[in-house]
């Protein structure tokens, strides 16, 4: 069985697991299937307290697809919520690779 028919099945068990949640949004990543992936880290940032990482990974997966503009702004609102719950080094990471972005624009 493949890593995210795995996921899928512990999912059937787990269906809230946040960090299942998050790694099945990673394998749909992979597999090409990128706004299924991102829906659900939009999902997993709206989550109270929102999960901080899907925010990183979200503005990752942004930036690959050169989709600049929504990359700064879930990674500004990831910076935010890892202020909120105390996680100053998600937001650190957030702000690097903010910064890192720079002023690239859309193709």
């Amino acid at each position: 069985m493949s890593r995210r028919g795995q996921i899928e099945e512990l999912l059937l068990a787990e269906p809230r697991d946040l960090f299942l949640r998050y790694a099945l949004a990673m394998e749909l990543d992979k597999a090409g299937e990128h706004e299924a992936g991102l829906a659900l880290l939009a999902e997993l940032q709206g989550e109270s307290p929102p999960y901080v990482p899907a925010f990183f990974m979200a503005g990752q997966q942004l930036a690959r697809l050169e989709r600049y503009s929504a990359a700064r702004a879930v990674l500004r609102e990831g910076i935010a919520a890892a202020d909120q719950v105390g996680n100053s080094h998600a937001a650190g990471e957030m702000r690097e690779f903010l910064t890192g972005l720079g002023s690239q624009s859309e193709q």
